[in-house]
C-alpha cells in the first residue's frame, strides 16, 4: 500500500522520525512510504527568506537514508504535488495534527487520510528559536 507524507523536513528531528515511522507502519503493515518535500523556492515562499536551512538535495538525501522511507520526491507547486499523489496512486495521506482543521493540499487525490498526533511539540521552528536564544 502506498502512503504519502509531505513537508519541508528542513531540520530533521525526532518528531519527523515519529511521523515517518507511523506512516511506514500504518495499519500494522510495512507500507511503501513516499515522502514529498517542498522545493527550496517553495520553502522560501512558505517559511520566509531565511529558509530552508538545508537545501532540497541535502534534505532529500537525509530522508532517503532513513529505513522508514522508500522514496523521496521534490515538488515546487501544489499542482506538482497533486500530480505525484495521483502518479503513486496513494492509498493513505498522513497529515500532521496541526493541519487537522486546515485546507490540506491535494487531499482529494488520496483515497484516505489519517491524522498523526505527535507525542510532543518538536518542530524545526521551535528548534531554530532555541538556537537563536542560545
Amino acid at each position: 500500500m502506498n502512503v504519502w507524507v509531505n513537508g519541508c523536513f528542513d531540520i530533521l528531528h525526532v518528531g519527523h522520525l515519529n511521523l515517518l515511522e507511523y506512516a511506514k507502519n500504518l495499519n500494522g503493515r510495512r507500507n511503501h512510504l513516499v515522502v514529498g518535500i517542498d522545493s527550496d523556492a517553495r520553502v522560501k515562499k512558505l517559511k520566509g527568506e531565511n529558509r530552508p536551512i538545508n537545501n532540497e538535495e541535502d534534505r532529500k538525501r537525509m530522508l532517503e537514508a532513513l529505513k522508514f522511507v522508500d522514496e523521496v520526491v521534490i515538488y515546487g507547486s501544489e499542482d506538482e504535488m497533486c500530480d505525484l499523489i495521483q502518479l503513486y496512486d496513494i492509498e493513505y495521506m498522513v497529515i500532521g495534527e496541526d493541519y487537522r482543521d486546515k485546507k490540506v493540499l491535494c487531499r482529494q487525490w488520496s483515497k484516505n487520510d489519517v491524522i498523526f498526533y505527535p507525542k510532543d511539540e518538536r518542530s524545526s521552528t521551535n528548534i531554530m528559536g532555541k538556537i537563536k536564544k542560545s
